[in-house]
């Protein structure tokens, strides 16, 4: 078998469905698996690719163990050279996973690869990362890539026919090389949803792998669909998984100067919040929740 590609599913029937409509019409060639692991979906999803994807190799849940749990164990189930971890939300492009693990034939050096990924009005999202650190962090939370790429990458100027060298790849379609998941192990299960991506390419380059984007490589990437549906809990999910990534790879002290850094910034957006009476009712709406999610945060802050 060539290629493992393993989607998780947790109520998002509707996008699954477009999701391995697409890949079976663009297929990576010959020899090729799709596993689905259903987190306790309430929306038909396990029915839907039982009636209409027979050939969907379908492993179902009893309780939703998270998106590194449930990845872990169709890659344990996997028999792929290359393995392709892709969100439900997205739509493969043609040829998408031909260039992906073609790149990966051609460079033996290379242990993951990302596509480029499209919002469904077809602009470039982002797509990789540069590796988390105190100092980028700190840059990214205070908006300050405005002024120069420190935090994120400029991905909207880089050529878009080339490969490029990065250090993380946005977890929503990541070509993984088998050989390479074997030295460094499987996605840290201690990461409920979120960095647990970062986390692996942190890994795999630690123990000399290295990671590109390939942007001849197109998939639309929805977004946040299954998160969206408790965005409030995620919201937190998301910081914890931060502090995790910190504590575990540059120690407490790191861990401790991340959450003042964090408090910082939650500070000043709640200070700013009150402006949001001068916009108009929708964004309004929009800037008062968000304020919520960081007023939760600030309290949950000291005990994560």
């Amino acid at each position: 078998m060539n290629l493992s590609v393993i989607i998780v599913s947790w109520n998002t029937v509707e996008l699954l469905r477009k999701c391995l409509a697409s890949v079976y019409h663009n297929p990576p060639g010959d020899h090729f698996e799709v596993i689905v692991v259903d987190n306790v979906s309430s929306d038909g999803s396990v029915q839907m690719v039982q009636q209409q994807f027979p050939q969907v190799k379908l492993l179902t849940n009893k309780r939703n163990v998270g998106f590194a749990t449930a990845n872990n164990q169709a890659i344990e189930q996997s028999s792929g050279r290359y393995i392709l971890l892709l969100n439900p939300d997205t739509e493969v492009k043609p040829g998408a996973l031909k260039i992906m693990v073609q790149f990966m034939e051609d460079h033996p050096e290379v242990g993951a690869v990302g596509a480029q990924l499209l919002n469904p009005n077809n602009t470039l999202q982002p797509s990789c990362y540069p590796a988390p650190t105190l100092s980028r962090e700190f840059w990214r939370l205070f908006h300050l890539d405005k002024f120069w790429s420190y935090g994120t990458y400029n991905m909207f100027q880089w050529d878009l026919n080339r490969a490029r060298e990065v250090d993380v790849v946005q977890g929503a379609a990541l070509l993984l090389r088998r050989e390479a998941l074997n030295e460094v192990g499987v996605l840290d299960t201690d990461y409920f949803i979120y960095t647990e991506e970062v986390d692996l390419c942190y890994r795999l380059q630690q123990a000399g792998w290295r990671l590109y984007y390939v942007p001849q490589a197109r998939v639309v990437h929805y977004g946040g669909q299954s998160t969206q549906q408790v965005a409030a809990d995620m919201f937190l999910q998301l910081y914890r998984s931060k502090l995790l990534f910190f504590r575990k790879h540059h120690g407490l002290l790191a861990s401790y100067i991340y959450k003042f850094i964090l408090f910082g910034a939650v500070l000043m957006r709640l200070l700013v919040s009150p402006l949001a009476w001068l916009e108009q009712p929708s964004r309004r709406q929009q800037h008062f929740t968000l304020a919520a999610n960081y007023r939760r945060l600030l309290v949950s802050l000291p005990g994560m």
